[in-house]
């Protein structure tokens, strides 16, 4: 059995939005228990956003879950408590632009790295929504490089980390490497993941309003970029916008059929 898998036995069953597995984690030595979760990986425009949350370890609240089962008024207020109340949170973003230059699987990963990035503290244990953990190489500092002039880039609680090392074999607290645990469904069964992704969802949707007033003719404010009915016909009579991800093939169809109908120029991104 790997390592991986030895270093934290749970149980099946946990009621939602319970801290049962960073217990766990605290039970075998960790101290700064961090989830994280992104949000924004299927729509075919804007960007991926990933969250990632410390919550102090006798804090609670029953009205956080899975940002997916909240309306967007009790998101918001829930997003607000817990930036007041978080020990450290952070919220990385990674545009339309370069979701197509490293792929969507890729920018995922990129997101939660710069989500942690700005958590000061840094965590020793890392709880992931989903069944992947983060790749090392996304993990090291990125190189600085002039930003695009999009929305954001991240915003956080805190600074950036000192430079993250390779991992070593030691547990608890005296790694300099996190530790990391994907959980499938993990905000729908730990707080601190379930927080992750409230401030993840609240972020995307706050820059998807704002897109909406500069390319109102495609709807982002209702549909924040998915690819529903009413999307996809207005992708038919406008083509694709600065914002939208041009490696994904409905967008690449759109873009064909527009140029089949109308050869003329369309948006070109900033």
């Amino acid at each position: 059995m790997k390592h991986s898998q030895l270093w934290l036995s749970l149980a099946r069953d946990h009621p939602e939005h319970s801290r049962a597995f960073e217990e766990e984690g605290f039970a075998r030595g960790f101290v700064r228990i961090a989830g994280v979760d992104e949000v924004g990986r299927g729509p075919l425009a804007g960007p991926v956003v990933a969250a990632a949350v410390i919550l102090p370890r006798d804090l609670t609240h029953s009205e956080i879950r899975d940002s997916k089962l909240l309306a967007a008024k009790k998101r918001e207020s829930l997003a607000l408590w817990i930036k007041q109340k978080a020990a450290a949170w952070g919220v990385g973003v990674v545009d339309s632009g370069e979701i197509d230059r490293v792929n969507i699987f890729r920018a995922t990963f990129l997101a939660m790295a710069r989500a942690l990035r700005h958590l000061r503290p840094a965590p020793d244990l890392i709880l992931i929504d989903g069944s992947y953990q983060i790749p090392f190489e996304f993990l090291k500092p990125e190189d600085k490089k002039a930003g695009d002039g999009r929305l954001v880039s991240s915003v956080s609680s805190s600074g950036p980390l000192d430079e993250i090392r390779d991992p070593k074999p030691e547990t608890g607290s005296s790694r300099k490497f996190p530790m990391q645990r994907a959980i499938p469904k993990g905000d729908r069964l730990s707080l601190v993941i379930a927080a992750a992704s409230i401030l993840a969802k609240v972020e995307r949707d706050r820059m998807m309003l704002e897109y909406d007033k500069l390319y109102p003719e495609y709807g982002f404010a209702r549909h924040k970029g998915y690819g529903c009915l009413s999307h996809m016909q207005a992708l038919r009579s406008h083509g694709p916008s600065p914002i939208h991800r041009m490696s994904f093939r409905p967008l690449r169809e759109a873009l064909a059929r527009k140029q089949d109908n109308d050869p003329g120029p369309l948006f070109s991104r900033p």
